[in-house]
């Protein structure tokens, strides 16, 4: 079996991609909200925008651990 390498070449924009698109999610949930009127629904929502926002500052870090190697592989 063959090992692949540790490309991490486009890391940086494969976490910004998942980024936008958790952020797009909380938007289009926050539009939900506004529209029903179903209590679990909303609490549904809610929690998943909550997870999403921890998630969120998982990734900004891990974006910037990414960015920090990048430019250090390039200088170093």
């Amino acid at each position: 079996m063959k090992n692949n390498p540790d490309d991490r070449n486009d890391n940086v924009e494969k976490i910004q991609n998942n980024i936008d698109m958790t952020i797009r999610n909380m938007e289009l949930a926050d539009e939900l909200l506004g529209k029903t009127d179903n209590p679990k629904t909303k609490e549904e929502l809610k929690a998943k925008n909550e997870r999403r926002e921890q998630a969120l500052q998982g990734m900004r870090k891990e974006i910037k651990d990414e960015a920090d190697a990048r430019e250090k592989n390039y200088k170093g």
